[in-house]
């Protein structure tokens, strides 16, 4: 085993300058298309599992925060939810406090799928991280969680963020 990066032989001359970032650009594609092969046995396409975990941990939400949560573009997330409610997974209703705005919550059937997902998402961790140790597993998640900080200097456009009071 080498500590070469598996395709450094085919790395772009365009991208020799930003091998790191060519690197983390292949790594999610494969990482997205192989959770999509697994989630596909549930029904669900890549990305629907991000707006149902966040379902299943916030409860009800508004369909805004939902989007803001899930960084998509809203049509995006508009057609990720109505697959998802004519699967039976989700449930869209005006919100009783404001009516023009549009509440999203899980149906009981979805909790079977909470267990599938789980399942799923553990099996893509071991298939991601095989032939890694604890330590290195460890020192991979530190490592992307300083890449992260890097690329969201402005908290206000990172992914989930909270808007700010004032």
């Amino acid at each position: 085993m080498t500590d070469e990066p598996a395709c450094s032989e085919h790395l772009p001359e365009a991208a020799r300058c930003g091998p790191v970032s060519h690197a983390l650009s292949r790594v999610a594609r494969l990482h997205r298309i192989t959770a999509g092969k697994l989630l596909r046995g549930l029904g669900l396409y890549p990305g629907q599992e991000f707006l149902m975990m966040h379902l299943w941990d916030r409860g009800p939400v508004r369909q805004s925060e939902l989007i803001k949560a899930v960084d998509l573009d809203p049509s995006t997330v508009t057609k990720m939810l109505q697959r998802l409610e004519q699967a039976g997974h989700v449930r869209r209703s005006p919100d009783p406090r404001d009516r023009r705005a549009v509440l999203v919550e899980t149906t009981d059937a979805s909790c079977g799928l909470l267990g599938d997902v789980q399942h799923k998402w553990g099996d893509l961790e071991d298939h991601t991280l095989r032939g890694l140790d604890k330590e290195e597993r460890t020192e991979l998640l530190r490592l992307l969680a300083k890449v992260e900080a890097n690329l969201c200097t402005d908290p206000a456009s990172c992914p989930g963020a909270e808007p700010a009071d004032g």
